[in-house]
């Protein structure tokens, strides 16, 4: 179904299967999110919640970096009442910084699997999305790899692509392999696959999915949702560069894929708690869960709610349960581990 499609019907189906939201309980109907996403799901989702709640929505948005640096400056006097950002391990930062708030809101813990939020409850998980492995079907020895540990085998030498280590998503895979195997394993496991690479790290995700297809390299590490979107693409290269690629997702036999999210927290000095809390429970009802799956790609985080169609065509799989607080505090080991390698 073309995606215009798909954002209509989701809309609908919301407006006549949504909960209704408690009305406001600040006494001015708004709340002010800082996001570090930028997705028209979540446009659509902001406008829904305003329709049901009488609360307005109003929104920031910057990376990531830049809210943590935004959100120190303002201090007591900032109007962030929600922060919503990519990665647990910018999650994990925001709170180290004092940032965010404990709230205990029961349908939170309910619908949202323990690994997946804050164990103090200042920020939980809304999305999920796979840190997989992208390989050409042309190469009948990519298509056997299983592992990431693969990825640092002799037999890849110069077929490997990879993004820079300052990127997120790759210092929250090195910090989830510390967490689990150490660092000394996690090192190797980074001068190795190092030693494998096609070329020097360039590009995002999607321009890894492009080098493979290309035949530049045979296997890549990327979000699972840059390849289903390739899928779909208005841009019939795209599609073509998608159709000659795979994914893998690793570990299934060991510690499960390696599993990241978007998320959010109660900003500390929220001015309009109540609403926020109450945007956060319609954020992760079934309604709202379902709009994330079909307008963006990722995995809900909420069980009982299917993936998109195009997602579920990949098939099930064994996700790790680490408990997501580690990736951020691994981080600066995981950059120091990067740069001592050469990762670059």
């Amino acid at each position: 179904m073309p995606r215009l499609a798909i954002v209509g019907a989701i809309m609908l189906w919301l407006s006549a299967c949504s909960a209704p939201v408690p009305k406001p309980a600040s006494a001015e109907a708004v709340v002010n999110v800082y996001s570090g996403r930028h997705y028209d799901s979540d446009a659509l989702l902001y406008k829904r919640f305003e329709e049901q709640s009488g609360i307005r929505v109003r929104v920031l948005e910057a990376p990531g970096p830049q809210l943590l640096e935004r959100l120190k400056a303002e201090g007591a006097a900032s109007a962030a009442d929600l922060i919503i950002t990519s990665d647990a391990g910018n999650l994990f930062q925001l709170k180290a910084a004092d940032l965010l708030q404990p709230i205990q809101v029961p349908a939170l813990e309910a619908a949202i699997p323990a690994h997946l939020r804050d164990a103090d409850g200042e920020w939980f998980g809304l999305s999920k999305r796979a840190r997989v492995i992208a390989f050409a079907k042309s190469d009948a020895a990519a298509a056997q790899v299983k592992t990431y540990a693969e990825l640092g085998s002799p037999r890849f030498k110069g077929r490997v692509c990879v993004r820079s280590s300052i990127n997120v998503y790759n210092l929250s895979l090195l910090a989830a392999m510390i967490s689990r195997d150490g660092a000394d394993a996690a090192q190797k496991w980074a001068g190795a696959v190092r030693a494998n690479f096609a070329r020097e790290p360039e590009g995002s995700d999607t321009d890894q999915i492009k080098a493979v297809a290309a035949g530049a390299c045979s296997l890549a590490i990327v979000n699972h949702y840059y390849w289903v979107r390739m899928l779909s693409s208005k841009d019939p290269a795209e599609r073509e560069a998608a159709a000659k690629v795979q994914l893998i997702f690793p570990d299934q036999a060991g510690a499960g894929t390696h599993v990241n999210i978007s998320g959010a927290g109660v900003a500390r000095n929220a001015p309009h708690k109540a609403n926020a809390e109450a945007m956060l429970k319609f954020l992760i009802s079934k309604e709202a869960q379902t709009a994330f799956a079909e307008l963006n790609d990722e995995f809900p985080v909420r069980a009982g709610v299917p993936a998109a169609g195009a997602v579920q065509a990949l098939g099930s799989f064994k996700e790790s349960d680490l408990p997501l607080n580690a990736l951020g505090a691994n981080q600066a080991q995981a950059q120091a581990i990067f740069d001592a390698v050469g990762w670059r």
